[in-house]
């Protein structure tokens, strides 16, 4: 009977995760396996022709790219960045509380307002970036920081971070309080620097919150779309596409107009996603289980 209790109180959410997990998830590979019209009609089996079709297609290289570098930096620097900010934010000093709540709001606000912001910083001719850089002279003349193939990532990279600082400096910092304080007195007595502290102590007792770090950054990266469409919507083509972008504008934007094909490479994402996952845990435990 406890079984079957269990379930009962189990049900709504495994009734929830199945219409909102599995259905579509389900929906999506059976989609990635038939052919659509452009204007959306099922047209019937196709196999698995819609995923070698992906692989001709002369974008994708340089989206695979993209999307690395675009994961990749966010989640090193962020990371970084929030390690220094959480070791801040743990000390004792006046307006840290408000310091705190300042920290959290490109977190709470949205994603679309916050990258409409950054357009028009970015702005070549009203931005305030060009404006405060020419006139301290560190730059000559405004720069088309969205319209330059040599700055739109670097300067979506950096919205990335900005918007990603607040979660992961709390997680850390979350982690950091909990470190008993009896460790660094421990450590005090011994006689070990502060940065020796830090490197033998606080990091390695971090492990835990660094791991949720790291990977719920690369899943909300990788699946970041309004940063990348939103600084990126004024530019043809694909060259600065990022795989969950890319996807979209195979679907709805571009001349392909195509759902199975760009339901094949959802598939492609999702299995990515999972892989970089996994692999990034089976390296930890290994390397804790050499410890």
């Amino acid at each position: 009977m406890g079984r079957w209790q269990a379930l009962l109180w189990l049900g709504p959410s495994l009734a929830l995760i199945a219409v909102v997990v599995v259905y579509p998830a389900v929906a999506l590979v059976g989609a990635s396996l038939g052919r659509y019209s452009i204007t959306g009609l099922y047209q019937g089996w196709v196999g698995t022709a819609n995923y070698l079709r992906l692989l001709e297609q002369e974008a994708l290289p340089d989206v695979v790219l993209n999307t690395i570098v675009w994961v990749v930096s966010i989640v090193a620097v962020t990371v970084v960045a929030s390690l220094g900010l959480a070791q801040l934010l743990n000390e004792e000093f006046p307006g840290r509380r408000l310091v705190r709540w300042a920290l959290i709001v490109p977190w709470a606000a949205s994603l679309i307002m916050t990258s409409k912001l950054f357009v028009w910083l970015y702005d070549y001719y009203f931005g305030m970036l060009n404006r405060v850089l020419t006139v301290l002279g560190l730059l000559p003349a405004p720069v088309d920081w969205l319209g330059n193939d040599a700055t739109v990532m670097a300067a979506m990279i950096l919205v990335g971070i900005f918007v990603s600082l607040p979660f992961t400096t709390y997680v850390l910092l979350a982690g950091r309080a909990a470190i008993p304080r009896e460790v660094y007195e421990a450590a005090r007595v011994d006689g070990a620097s502060r940065w020796r502290t830090y490197r033998s102590v606080t990091l390695p007792l971090l492990r835990p919150a660094l791991l949720v770090a790291i990977v719920l950054n690369v899943i909300y990266v990788f699946n970041s779309f309004p940063i990348v469409w939103t600084l990126n919507d004024r530019n043809p083509g694909f060259a600065h596409d990022t795989m969950i972008t890319y996807m979209y504008k195979i679907a709805f934007k571009s001349s392909l107009r195509d759902v199975g094909l760009a339901a094949a490479l959802g598939v492609v994402n999702v299995l990515v996603i999972l892989l970089a996952v996994l692999l990034y845990l089976q390296t930890v435990t290994w390397r804790e289980a050499e410890a």
